[in-house]
């Protein structure tokens, strides 16, 4: 079945993509030592790096993966944006926003029994959009409804047991158990199961909460498998630390230092989400609007000399490099370096919340992340995943094109 230019033909196994948030290669191998389903897929299945898209944030690479196309086409490229037309700052949660079909919906109204669980509800809507089958948060699983979610009784009859809240480290536990539980039940076709980030914005790879996590991740990974699915992870982007040398977070407030200079802008970070405990709306990207479309040479010049600000792309150039839509950019794009996040002015942002080890993402440092099968790809696409060329949003193309049906 073609969905957006790309061919998606129907497997007799389930197939699970998993999208695990902000969890770049070095998680894995620091706690190899733990995860021994996943280190079996690595070694008998098939595993590769891929590149997420810019800007490394939740939404766009989530809607990415499950559209199988760029921002470009797809339309989502932040978590939050400057809605031209309601001349508002919005968060881009809703499914009025993308410009394409999914690829779950599409399969869902081709006679494909879908599932999706995501950890986030702000994903849900988007997921969900004219899906015919089961999309429901962990988040919010007390809540679903058949109606709504194509399930009820989540935490109960599914479960066995209330869900986590979505500052608990369990919560994309939860979620990847309730695709294992789901597939137990009853078959699927497809499924999506994504994750949140808390635990990568808080603890380094190694650390014994971060091992202690992804054992547990990996246990009903191991579950997935052994119901037969053929199960493709990857991410939507990786993490760093981003911190001065006392531990401080190291950002630079633009909006505030370009006022300085006489240049009005609007700064907006497309990392803003409800979730400000993770990383007190501070990122590597960052997107801005001038009053004075003449200043703009000024802005650019002005933002490359300020330390650890690394690229500064016009509208065209950034939606000629990373494939945006240029509707919903700004007039230029501001990329940090691998230490460094963007801020508005020291007052928008709830520092308090991010005042010791800030971890974040959005710039292309976080761009590289793994993409790893538990069963070993078909010549064809195992040249593809080694080439180094290929891109997260590649995994249901992969999925359903790159195993023997």
């Amino acid at each position: 079945m073609n969905i957006n230019n790309r061919n998606y033909p129907k497997q007799k196994q389930t197939i699970i993509g998993v999208c695990m948030d902000g969890t770049s290669y070095p998680y894995y191998e620091a706690a190899k030592d733990v995860m021994p389903n996943l280190q079996r897929f690595i070694k008998e299945g098939s595993v590769g790096m891929v590149k997420s898209v810019i800007p490394s944030f939740t939404n766009p690479n989530n809607m990415a993966i499950v559209t199988g196309v760029t921002p470009k086409v797809n339309g989502i490229c932040g978590n939050f944006y400057w809605d031209t037309e309601l001349q508002e700052e919005v968060m881009m949660n809703d499914p009025k926003y993308l410009k394409v079909p999914t690829i779950l919906s599409e399969l869902s109204k081709n006679n494909r029994k879908v599932a999706v669980v995501t950890a986030k509800d702000k994903l849900r809507k988007m997921l969900a959009h004219n899906l015919d089958g089961i999309c429901f948060s962990a988040e919010f699983a007390n809540q679903a409804t058949l109606e709504e979610n194509g399930i009820a009784d989540v935490e109960q009859g599914l479960m066995g047991k209330e869900r986590p809240g979505i500052y608990d480290p369990y919560i994309s536990v939860y979620c990847i158990e309730a695709g294992a539980k789901l597939l137990k039940r009853q078959h699927f076709d497809v499924m999506y199961l994504t994750t949140t980030d808390f635990v990568q914005h808080k603890y380094a790879p190694g650390s014994p909460d971060a091992n202690d996590f992804l054992s547990k991740i990996d246990f009903w990974l191991g579950e997935l498998d052994k119901l037969g699915a053929i199960i493709g992870v990857t991410a939507d982007h990786g993490m760093q630390a981003k911190t001065n040398p006392d531990g401080s977070p190291k950002v630079q407030f633009i909006e505030q230092l370009l006022d300085a200079q006489d240049i009005k802008t609007r700064v907006i970070l497309p990392i803003t989400d409800p979730y400000v405990v993770h990383h007190g709306a501070l990122g590597g990207y960052g997107t801005l609007y001038l009053e004075d479309k003449s200043q703009l040479g000024a802005a650019k010049d002005y933002l490359l000399s300020l330390d650890g600000i690394e690229k500064v792309l016009t509208n065209a150039e950034a939606v000629e490099e990373y494939e945006l839509p240029a509707d919903r950019i700004g007039d230029l794009v501001v990329l940090a370096d691998s230490s460094t996040t963007i801020g508005r002015t020291p007052d928008w942002h709830e520092l308090d919340k991010v005042k010791e080890g800030l971890r974040s993402h959005g710039g292309e440092h976080c761009q590289e992340v793994p993409m790893i099968f538990n069963k070993k790809l078909n010549a064809e696409f195992s040249e593809k995943l080694a080439s180094g060329n290929s891109r997260n949003f590649d995994l249901f193309h992969f999925l359903s094109n790159g195993f023997s049906n």
